[in-house]
């Protein structure tokens, strides 16, 4: 139902893409703010879109979104149902089975894209969880609104229970299921425990079920992962869940760096998707701390194209060197508009330039003493003197 839209291919053998979320909060619920964030991300080429909108008129947000974005757009249906249990019956705990998969439907109808449900988080995660203990415990907030309602209420998890029934939905008005890591680890300390594990294996028979009844599906991935268990976690992952495409959050390879955590997410987010994963959401400074700015959109984004595109080098995309030979030639040429012209942000490019513009023909970093100046002269010198003696 989202019409116009350019559909965007996730998966093996196509070059990784880039989600952005945006979304009200609470403390901070202007939809204009918002848009300002669907415009950049639009600028810079974000892949897709998600609206995580917790705060203000969630409804009318996502709709003004799903008109401005001629992307694929996602959500969090949980977010609707849960917000609107609070306001009507005061608590997220008050929501009932219903409840939810009318969001679901609702969103559906509107034309959303994709969604994330957290359908693999099941009571039998939730007792490996109490068992085991973890220093983060739960930080996926979908995650955690389910979890509120299934020991509140002591029931099975609604979207495991009656997944059959989210089948019909998604087969209906066609929309791909992201299935939602609710147990995804929240510190590297707890990174590949019994928890994160027991939902993915959930997640893999869930996978299997969505494709015969000709859904399309694909699995996220957890979110704080050290350096040396991120390829395995994606290799895991591919396998267990049948190569169904991976979405991954990050993954952030350390928790210390609140403000930084969009590099971090980049370094994580390089390697996971050379090694499978197939869909980065980015990050931003912001996280960990607050609701990102636009600028915080802008940095974030650009840090994940950075890693899914380094990704692509090295999964042998078809074309992903182009660029880099393109700029590569203009730097050695010392052509700064061609330079500009492929740049990741031509913008950043543009700017730096600008302040620091050198007297010579190179950057100001080494001006006369430039290694590409200096070694053209010679080199061209060379060859015109082996051209003079052809003749």
């Amino acid at each position: 139902n989202h019409s116009p839209i350019h559909p965007v291919g996730i998966g093996q053998k196509l070059s990784t893409k880039v989600n952005v979320n945006i979304g009200t909060s609470m403390d901070f619920p202007q939809e204009e703010n918002e848009l300002k964030k669907v415009e950049i991300s639009l600028k810079y080429g974000t892949d897709t879109l998600m609206d995580l909108s917790t705060g203000g008129d969630i409804t009318k947000i996502r709709r003004m979104i799903l008109k401005k974005a001629l992307i694929p757009l996602g959500t969090v249906p949980v977010y609707q149902a849960a917000i609107e249990a609070i306001e009507q019956r005061n608590s997220i705990v008050n929501m009932t089975e219903d409840d939810l998969f009318s969001a679901i439907e609702t969103q559906a109808k509107e034309g959303v894209d994709f969604m994330t449900l957290h359908a693999g988080l099941t009571s039998r995660g939730i007792e490996r969880l109490k068992k085991q203990g973890r220093v983060g415990d739960i930080v996926s907030r979908g995650g955690a609104f389910h979890v509120a309602w299934m020991l509140h209420n002591q029931k099975e998890n609604p979207l495991y229970a009656h997944f059959d029934r989210l089948l019909e939905i998604a087969h209906k008005y066609d929309i791909t299921l992201s299935l939602g890591d609710g147990l995804r680890p929240g510190s590297v300390l707890d990174a590949t425990d019994r928890p994160q594990l027991e939902e993915l294996l959930t997640m893999g028979e869930l996978v299997k079920r969505a494709w015969e009844q000709n859904v399309q599906v694909m699995v996220e991935g957890p979110g704080h992962i050290p350096l040396d268990q991120v390829e395995m976690n994606i290799k895991l992952q591919k396998r267990v869940c049948h190569e169904a495409p991976f979405y991954v959050l990050g993954p952030l390879v350390t928790d210390i760096a609140p403000g930084y955590d969009h590099i971090v997410s980049a370094i994580g987010g390089a390697i996971a998707a050379a090694a499978g994963a197939d869909f980065l959401c980015y990050v931003t400074p912001s996280e960990h701390l607050g609701l990102p700015s636009v600028d915080d959109v802008r940095v974030g984004l650009i840090a994940s194209k950075i890693a899914a595109h380094a990704a692509d080098i090295v999964k042998g995309v078809k074309g992903a060197l182009d660029r880099d030979l393109k700029i590569s030639e203009a730097r050695k040429n010392l052509d700064w508009t061609e330079q500009q012209k492929y740049a990741l942000d031509p913008h950043k490019f543009q700017d730096i330039r600008k302040k620091r513009k050198s007297k010579s023909t190179a950057c100001s970093m080494c001006g006369e003493f430039c290694a590409l100046k200096i070694v053209s002269e010679f080199l061209n010198s060379e060859k015109e003197e082996a051209d003079d003696l052809c003749f």
